[in-house]
């Protein structure tokens, strides 16, 4: 799969968690945002919760959950991106996760799975 196809479909599956994770009432602060350390997917939250998402995706299962790819150094990466947004939007005293969404499937016709509280920031 050529990369524009590929940063197409992760746009997709990325959209997908949006709309999911708008349904069940969260407010979408970000997406996309990318730090010499790192990167988020998408920064959403609810009350006191800050969730910093990372999404994954697959064409099938066949292979495993997409979010067994989410490695310890990609957890790394995401964790320093994760307080370098907090430091400078000033984001204080609020609760953090780090969750990961799956996407199976391709297209508008994924199904999304949001596994909350993915990793911690000890890596």
């Amino acid at each position: 799969m050529a990369k524009t196809e590929r940063r197409s479909s992760g746009d997709v599956a990325e959209q997908l968690v949006v709309e999911q994770l708008e349904r069940e009432g969260w407010l979408i602060r970000d997406r996309n945002m990318t730090y010499r350390l790192g990167e988020l997917d998408v920064v959403a939250e609810k009350g006191e919760v800050l969730a910093f998402i990372e999404v994954r995706m697959r064409a099938s299962n066949v292979w495993g959950d997409p979010s067994a790819t989410v490695s310890r150094a990609k957890q790394r990466k995401v964790v320093l991106a994760a307080m370098q947004y907090m430091q400078q939007r000033r984001l204080h005293n609020r609760v953090i996760r780090f969750d990961v969404a799956s996407v199976i499937g391709r297209g508008h016709d994924g199904h999304v799975e949001l596994i909350a509280n993915a990793f911690d920031a000890g890596f």
